[in-house]
């Protein structure tokens, strides 16, 4: 009896915490933490698009609305437009994407956990914290080509971060030069410096890419499916900044499945990431002992 009891208690509390999020649910534009996780929004390339909506299909050009928010009109009786739609709305709402809250929890754990020594707010820095002094040596050693161990380990996080470090990003062209394929990543940088040119020159410059990268007999020529090859030709007969984004995406996953894992295991990162250990261990103790040299005098 017991055990029937706890199981429909559980029952009704799901339900509940349910309710309740479907009224108290993020503003437009964030990301629903209940109904993604967010260390996958993160990859997505639209982290904002999801397959379904969470409020039902909607017409294009509008925009869903919780339940609570659709105003509702008593003035006629409901139609049998009204009562398909809304049957409509009830069938997507049952098989639409949810997350427990305990799974919720503890994706957000664990993203802050990861994240939380990069944090100069939460982890004093060192050298010293910029945001809190007038001291930049933070931002210089950010940019120097010499990274930190800190800096090292964080290339292991996502390709995401890895690209971002000049320092990570140019070691990972390094990488696939080695291995025959530094097409991938020279074409994926050419597009994103396309996103970044001066309008006038986009034409001429998008023109420049298909003809290194996608042309026949290109001289750097990458590996395409049919459907990005097709929809990047289609583009090009009116070239802009994002005639190359589903070629550009396609590239981005390619590499992040195959290239990107083994980079990680490579001895080109596994032995600078344990070359960097030793080096910070002893300046942080260095650090330390001159801190507390200072507090002394």
């Amino acid at each position: 009896i017991d055990r029937k009891k706890d199981k429909t208690e559980r029952k009704i509390l799901d339900s509940q915490e349910r309710a309740f999020w479907d009224v108290h649910r993020p503003v437009p534009g964030c990301v629903n933490t209940t109904e993604m996780d967010i260390r996958k929004c993160r990859r997505m390339k639209n982290p904002h698009r999801v397959k379904k909506s969470v409020y039902g299909l909607v017409e294009e050009g509008t925009q869903s609305q919780s339940p609570i928010h659709t105003p509702s009109h008593h003035c006629r009786k409901g139609t049998k437009e009204d009562v398909e739609k809304e049957i409509l709305f009830l069938n997507t709402q049952l098989d639409r994407h949810c997350l427990k809250m305990s799974k919720v929890a503890e994706s957000l754990i664990s993203y802050t956990e990861q994240f939380m020594e990069y944090d100069p707010f939460v982890t004093a820095p060192e050298p010293s914290n910029p945001w809190t002094s007038d001291d930049p040596s933070l931002w210089d050693l950010e940019a120097s080509k010499e990274p930190s161990q800190q800096r090292v380990k964080k290339w292991g996080f996502s390709l995401e971060e890895a690209l971002k470090d000049p320092a990570g990003q140019e070691l990972f062209l390094k990488f696939l030069k080695s291995e025959f394929s530094s097409e991938n990543l020279r074409f994926w940088l050419a597009v994103q410096d396309l996103k970044r040119i001066p309008q006038q020159d986009v034409a001429q410059r998008a023109q420049e890419i298909w003809a290194e990268f996608l042309a026949e007999g290109a001289p750097s020529a990458i590996n395409l499916d049919s459907h990005s090859y097709e929809r990047t030709s289609q583009n090009l007969k009116d070239p802009g900044r994002y005639s190359y984004e589903d070629a550009q995406d396609h590239i981005y996953k390619l590499m992040k499945s195959d290239s990107y894992t083994r980079f990680l295991r490579s001895n080109v990162y596994q032995d600078l990431l344990m070359a960097r250990k030793k080096p910070e261990t002893e300046q942080g103790r260095r650090t330390s002992l001159e801190k507390f040299t200072r507090s002394v005098v």
